[in-house]
């Protein structure tokens, strides 16, 4: 029998993220800090939306690019938040989560044999995305010196004729780094120089704990090459509602949604009435849980220095990524000592690429209480390994 599988598909590799999480499901008195969700339920006023949108029947399908509203509140809220205008009719899309829309995205502006620019560590679907678009990936290694930050001079060496898009994956899904005003602007004239595009993946804008979220889109000259990808999973709790959005150029935002009407259809409806109540009225719920992240953040931060533990200080975001380096272990290694004798999952740093290595990703999407009984475990364990290496 012909093989029945494409080439480049076999050649992905699976997302590195779970591998712990089938063993930790099934550990007596384990604790899990790797998933990258939050602990908060969807606000009540939120899910009683789309239970009303149920009990009133509006259990069809949308317009392939989202209800009207729905749009119409997404350029309300990046109005308000960045200062960006959009056109609702025509530059909005309302998709599957943020993912679907980096999938479309890649696919409506790749041809093959372009490059596209992926700064790492980050999220684990951009290569692969890139990949099944028939784009040839490029990683940036980001440095910790730097705060895990997209410097010009990087961007610029990355760059060449066949590059085409760069991803901008801030505030950055593991490291939790962030990029400022002045780090944007500096990568904004490199952009414009070289003609390319961006997709700013900004799905935990509204995590920030320095200052405000700035959107590369709001830059002059930006907004016309930028495509702008958010959603509703983080800061309001929607992980299971499904439902991201992307705001672009006219012209790129039709080839989304072509392909995301033969594809899709449409993004959930029941999901797509919640999304407009969470973006009129879920700002103070926004607020209160970000408040409670940072805490956490804090927390997580102090334990560290207590217990000797190298970490930059993340300002986005739900996650750390403290250093491991001192131990001669690999970040498989760790993670795998860890779970296994302390009953603590956390995500080796080389799952969003090789650069992670000497890392470790913990999500502090989790109670305060299981945060502080896993702070005890890693410290123990780190007390050991260092006894185990007479330090």
């Amino acid at each position: 029998m012909r093989n029945p599988l494409a080439d480049k598909v076999v050649e992905i590799k699976p997302s590195g993220i779970r591998k712990f999480f089938d063993v930790v499901s099934e550990m007596k008195d384990a604790i899990s800090l790797g998933v990258g969700e939050p602990d908060f339920d969807t606000p009540w006023h939120i899910r009683d939306e789309g239970i009303y949108s149920l009990e009133k029947g509006r259990t069809f399908y949308t317009s392939n690019a989202g209800l009207k509203d729905l749009k119409i509140e997404i350029c309300n809220y990046l109005k308000r938040s960045q200062g960006i205008e959009y056109d609702y009719n025509g530059e909005v899309l309302v998709t599957v989560g943020g993912s679907e829309a980096i999938d479309m995205g890649l696919r409506a502006m790749i041809n093959p044999g372009d490059e596209v620019l992926i700064p790492q560590p980050s999220y684990v679907s951009y290569e692969p995305c890139a990949i099944l678009a028939g784009a040839k990936p490029v990683t940036i290694n980001l440095k910790a010196e730097n705060e895990f930050r997209l410097t010009a001079q990087e961007l610029e060496d990355a760059i060449t004729d066949k590059t085409k898009v760069l991803i901008l994956p801030f505030p950055n899904n593991p490291t939790g780094a962030i990029m400022e005003l002045a780090d944007l602007e500096a990568i904004r004239e490199v952009i414009i120089k070289h003609d390319i595009f961006v997709m700013s993946d900004e799905i935990y804008a509204e995590l920030t704990y320095k200052g405000k979220h700035v959107s590369i889109a709001s830059l002059p000259g930006m907004q016309e090459r930028t495509i702008l990808i958010n959603g509703f999973s983080k800061a309001y709790a929607m992980t299971g509602w499904r439902l991201g959005y992307a705001c672009g150029p006219r012209e790129i935002i039709a080839q989304m949604t072509k392909i995301h009407q033969f594809a899709i259809m449409c993004a959930p409806t029941t999901s797509q009435y919640a999304a407009v109540e969470a973006l009129k009225n879920g700002d103070e719920d926004v607020a209160q849980m970000r408040m409670a992240y940072n805490q956490r953040r804090r927390f997580l931060m102090n334990a560290f220095r207590e217990m000797g533990l190298e970490c930059f200080e993340p300002y986005g975001a739900f996650y750390v990524f403290p250093c491991i380096k001192e131990f001669g272990m690999t970040s498989d290694e760790f993670a795998t000592r860890f779970l296994e004798e302390e009953k603590v999952a956390a995500v080796p740093g080389t799952a969003f690429g090789d650069c992670g290595e000497g890392y470790l990703r913990i999500s502090y999407a989790y109670s305060l209480e299981k945060l502080k009984e896993a702070m005890g475990r890693l410290a123990r364990f780190v007390e050991k390994l260092r006894a185990e290496q007479g330090k």
